[in-house]
């Protein structure tokens, strides 16, 4: 049977097809940014999302490439594009009945991750959390000195050049951060237990943060 709590959307201008989760009174909304080569359907975004929800958090899992878009693997890699329909989504947020008052987060994957640091700096202060599940940060480059979110990256313990990767990042990142390494854990989290581990991670770290960001509604354009 179809989840209730589930709400298919499409994000303007291109169209984009969300799906939006939300618990009863939610506390926040946190919007995924897949990575590269998925979509909103990721089954591990998915669980994540479903996670969140039972915490009391709505989330956006949404496709950040219209089809057309996505044939071409150039725009897959884009983190500038892929950014920009982030801020696109949080701007219709802004706009909707039940969200608009909400404290925002951004979590990312893999290529997804930049683009969650990118228009976290973008947005500047419209975003409370960011949290990097096994990402690529360092592909955010100049704009993680621009970061002022607190930023939550979460990296497999046998993913070793990522983790490596995450480490230069963190050193680059401004304002609050933290690197949680899963043990023994692998790029994609398929080990029992890692893949819930870091969602929990997730969770904690936007209800410790988030719960002190003014919602959109509060915010000057």
């Amino acid at each position: 049977m179809p989840d209730p709590s589930v709400r298919h959307v499409s994000l303007p201008p291109k169209g984009l097809t969300g799906d939006l989760r939300a618990p009863e009174a939610p506390a926040a909304l946190v919007v995924f940014a897949h990575g590269s080569g998925s979509s909103r359907l990721s089954v591990r975004n998915v669980a994540v999302a479903e996670r969140f929800g039972s915490a009391g958090i709505a989330t956006l899992l949404f496709d950040l490439l219209t089809e057309d878009e996505a044939a071409d693997r150039r725009n897959v890699f884009d983190i500038p594009l892929l950014a920009s329909r982030l801020v696109e989504a949080v701007g219709w947020a802004g706009t909707e009945h039940g969200l608009s008052a909400l404290p925002l987060g951004l979590f990312g994957a893999s290529t997804g991750a930049a683009a969650a640091l990118v228009a976290a700096a973008t947005l500047d202060t419209r975003v409370g959390a960011v949290v990097s599940r096994g990402g690529r940060p360092d592909l955010a480059g100049e704009a993680l000195q621009q970061v002022r979110a607190p930023t939550l990256l979460i990296v497999g313990g046998a993913d070793v050049e990522v983790l490596e990767l995450n480490r230069w990042a963190l050193e680059r990142l401004g304002g609050i951060k933290a690197l949680e390494v899963i043990p023994g854990a692998t790029h994609l989290f398929p080990e029992p237990g890692a893949l819930e581990t870091a969602a929990d991670l997730a969770i904690g770290w936007c209800r410790r943060h988030l719960g002190r960001t003014a919602p959109l509604q509060e915010l000057p354009p």
